[in-house]
């Protein structure tokens, strides 16, 4: 019942266009992931749960408020008919505070900290699709100066507070803040890029999760024994980060390629120069967990060396597949453009 109605919930907003419906949508999502938070019967879980229902009921309700003004003004309920200024500007208010971008982030992390890798994988992917194509929908009438502005300081927060962190799925939703920065940059500019660059986010935040969950690792200290799990999947998980990263000739250096070209045509230049800094200070946390996983070996004895192998319970299957997206897209560059 709980993955049906999130699903329906996501494909309600994404299909509506009418105010009420894709409002619905949201709420229903909203209520789905709520258990799915609380599943494990911990105080953090109950309060990362309670923290992410007050914060995108907040978010619905200015959503809901912006669409009523709207229609009390021009008399339609049509998402892509928002011609009034102040509901506009709420309206990029709240969907900004739906995704987590700053200023209005802060219960990412917490959220994500207090969830399942699984909840965390669904919350930084799934449930980034429905406010995503609604701000696809009303982009034409969406404040660009708020977007921008929103954007830069979402790509520098993101790098300059996950160097900070140690616990792996903070790090996850600091790396996801960034990345959304970077697509509300290009949003106002080119939506068939910032569509792109959603879908390989999506793509490659769900290979490092599966590959989290894989090896079990909540800590950088956690990932220093990956490799007596599998070897295999340290390299995997050493090419997944420098893909997010954004290192060329991996997929990850596609969309921020294509998006600094977008922001230098239309004379955007110190915002690009800004942009190119902050993804400078993300590259920094990916590489010091790529040392640790790749390049680390941690003092133990020889009894420790080997972890106890059972038949493994987790299905890779999702990570063999994803993982080829995430780290070969590049050479399909012309066919992407063109």
């Amino acid at each position: 019942i709980v993955v049906s109605s999130l699903t329906t919930g996501t494909i309600l907003s994404m299909t509506s266009h009418h105010w009420l419906l894709a409002w619905m949508g949201l709420e229903l999502n909203t209520l789905a992931i709520i258990p799915t938070i609380s599943t494990k019967h911990h105080p953090r879980s109950t309060e990362a749960a309670m923290k992410y229902f007050l914060t995108q009921a907040a978010a619905s309700a200015m959503i809901l408020f912006s669409s009523t003004t709207n229609a009390w003004t021009t008399g339609t309920w049509d998402i892509t008919q928002m011609t009034n200024t102040p509901s506009n500007i709420i309206l990029t208010i709240a969907l900004m505070m739906k995704l987590g971008l700053v200023p209005l982030h802060f219960w990412l992390p917490e959220v994500l900290q207090g969830s399942t890798m699984l909840t965390a994988l669904i919350i930084t992917t799934w449930q980034k699709l429905a406010p995503m194509a609604l701000i696809y929908m009303t982009i034409n009438n969406l404040s660009p100066t708020i977007l921008l502005l929103m954007a830069l300081m979402s790509a520098m927060v993101g790098g300059w507070s996950g160097m900070n962190q140690t616990q792996t799925r903070k790090i996850m939703a600091y790396s996801s803040i960034a990345h959304l920065g970077w697509m509300m940059a290009v949003a106002s500019i080119a939506t068939n890029i910032m569509t792109m660059t959603l879908l390989l986010y999506l793509t490659m935040t769900s290979t490092m999760f599966c590959s989290l969950i894989l090896s079990k690792s909540k800590t950088i200290q956690d990932t220093t024994t990956t490799w007596t799990t599998s070897p295999m999947l340290t390299t995997i998980t050493m090419l997944i980060l420098l893909s997010l990263g954004g290192l060329p000739p991996l997929t990850g250096f596609l969309p921020k390629w294509l998006i600094l070209e977008k922001l230098i045509s239309q004379n955007l230049t110190p915002l690009m120069t800004l942009m190119v800094l902050s993804s400078l200070l993300s590259l920094f946390f990916y590489l010091r967990l790529t040392y640790s996983t790749t390049l680390t070996l941690s003092p133990n004895n020889t009894k420790t060396t080997y972890k106890w192998r059972f038949k493994p319970m987790t299905n890779t299957l999702p990570l063999i597949l994803l993982t080829s997206i995430s780290l070969f897209l590049m050479p399909i560059l012309p066919t992407i453009i063109y």
